[in-house]
């Protein structure tokens, strides 16, 4: 049997994909991260199906579960939150079933970062203010960060940072930014993207760990920072849409 890496999503049932609810309806065994996810989400899978919660799972014993659960001729999902492609220790499990001869497959989920920014309602990308974002986190009691990975030199691109896994350090990274981005620019934190328990936090640089700490906010949250976010920003209008664009010409193979 293949063990299903499959994204959550930032937590809602409803942004599941079709293809993910059809492999939780389907799975004999769901092994998920349960920190990061609504109830609801766990009411895809079918009844008999074995739920096995990770958060106070290590690597060795996740994976125990998968492999014990293949061998077993079982049906497995391994829920993984937002999107299996970042931050989802994706590469260390699938390293591990490759070793015993386990096959596994990826289904993409909806990332917490474009669940914040949905939420947000804001565009990270916009036009002449900013082009790029910068997916990332912070070092607190995690894995290194690779050398020049610094948040220094991400902001001094100007571009928008998503910040993953930060909340807890928030006051200090805020005051590290605004070196390059200034105390007034936007940040928005949003916590629980989706869920019922979401919160939403604006500001700037200058003020927004003090709003984090009188939230109490502890994880599940996205840290969003960059000039797209302010409010009533304003950027150029995007030349695929120009009215004065020529449409005339006609691509040619």
């Amino acid at each position: 049997m293949t063990v299903h890496f499959v994204g959550a999503g930032p937590g809602a049932a409803d942004l599941l994909t079709v293809r993910a609810v059809r492999l939780l309806e389907r799975a004999d065994v769901c092994v998920y991260a349960g920190t990061y996810l609504d109830a609801e989400v766990l009411s895809c899978c079918r009844d008999g199906a074995r739920l096995v919660d990770t958060q106070d799972l290590d690597l060795d014993r996740i994976t125990a579960e998968l492999v014990d659960a293949h061998t077993a001729g079982l049906e497995v999902v391994r829920l993984c939150s937002g999107d299996p492609s970042l931050f989802s220790a994706v590469h260390e499990q699938t390293r591990r079933l490759d070793a015993h001869g386990v096959p596994w497959d990826v289904t993409p989920g909806v990332p917490a970062y474009a669940a914040a920014a949905a939420v947000l309602g804001a565009e990270l990308t916009v036009p002449e203010v900013v082009q790029s974002v910068v997916l990332t986190r912070t070092r607190a009691r995690s894995t290194a960060m690779p050398a020049g990975e610094s948040l220094g030199a991400f902001a001094a691109t100007g571009a928008t940072l998503a910040l993953h896994l930060a909340i807890t350090r928030t006051r200090e990274l805020a005051a590290e930014l605004a070196a390059s981005y200034g105390d007034d620019c936007p940040v928005a934190v949003v916590a629980n993207a989706s869920q019922p328990r979401e919160v939403v936090l604006r500001g700037t640089l200058g003020d927004i760990a003090d709003q984090v700490e009188a939230a109490g906010l502890r994880q599940a949250a996205i840290i969003l920072v960059g000039r797209a976010l302010a409010e009533g920003v304003r950027g150029s209008e995007s030349y695929l849409y120009d009215a004065a664009r020529d449409r005339s010409a006609k691509l040619r193979g």
